[in-house]
């Protein structure tokens, strides 16, 4: 095997390990999956009603939803990678002369596919549950766009916790804050309604430019200026966790 193709190769057998541990492991899968279906039911059964955001709340808060899809999904990555750190399967991974970037990249492919399996699952319910997005083809592969982005790059600013971290439970710890923001944003009720000091966070977050990008996209009139902040904070995630990763990496195998 060529010295180009190796580290692709080692990437695939990377990949199929961590989807391997993923799918036998069922919390992770109801973390990724099934909870943000869970916060779909709850919020636009139980307290869509009290909202008043001048479009059926489904359609409002699917776009949020989406973004916190990501959010809760991980947690798993973040532990998975620090558990590779701790246990030493880095070393062993070594003596066999496995690819040391197949290792970091084999769990930010692994999150980005486990975020667009909840994102589509997701998508599937708000369906059955009225969702109605004016969306044309352009603006569905906009908003597939982002969303791969929007994963790739918290996947890398994740598995830069995870090796940062040192033990497995602040691992898990670290990404709460990721998991948090979506709350604090305009993903259930637009960020004008809300209250001084919090108003303001929720405007200038990460996620509100991303959610707000999401739902014109889905409606059909997507801002330029929105979209534009959007993709560069998604860049951003993935080139600070890539730095911070790659470096944290080479300290610690």
């Amino acid at each position: 095997m060529s010295t180009a193709t190796a580290p692709l190769a080692d990437s695939a057998i990377m990949l199929r390990r961590n989807m391997k541990h993923t799918l036998r492991n069922p919390t992770t899968v109801f973390n990724a999956v099934l909870f943000p279906i869970v916060i779909m039911l709850m919020f636009v059964k139980v307290f869509g009603g009290a909202f008043s955001v001048g479009v059926d709340y489904i359609d409002y808060a699917t776009p949020g939803l989406l973004v916190m899809a990501v959010s809760y999904g991980l947690g798993a990555t973040a532990t998975a990678v620090n558990d590779d750190m701790t246990k030493g399967i880095i070393n062993r991974f070594k003596t066999m002369d496995v690819s040391r970037g197949s290792v970091l990249t084999g769990h930010v492919v692994v999150t980005t596919v486990r975020c667009l399996a909840a994102e589509a699952a997701l998508i599937g319910v708000a369906f059955l549950m009225g969702f109605d997005p004016k969306a044309g083809a352009v603006d569905w592969l906009g908003a597939i766009g982002l969303l791969v982005l929007l994963s790739f790059g918290a996947g890398w600013l994740t598995v830069a916790m995870g090796l940062a971290a040192k033990s497995v439970e602040t691992a898990g710890l670290g990404t709460v804050p990721l998991i948090m923001l979506p709350f604090l944003s305009s993903a259930f009720v637009p960020a004008d309604s809300m209250g001084a000091g919090v108003r303001q966070f929720a405007e200038y977050q990460p996620f509100t430019p991303i959610i707000e990008t999401l739902r014109g996209l889905l409606a059909g009139n997507v801002s330029g200026g929105d979209a534009v902040v959007a993709v560069a904070w998604c860049v951003g995630f993935a080139v600070v966790g890539y730095v911070w990763a790659v470096s944290t990496f080479k300290k610690r195998a």
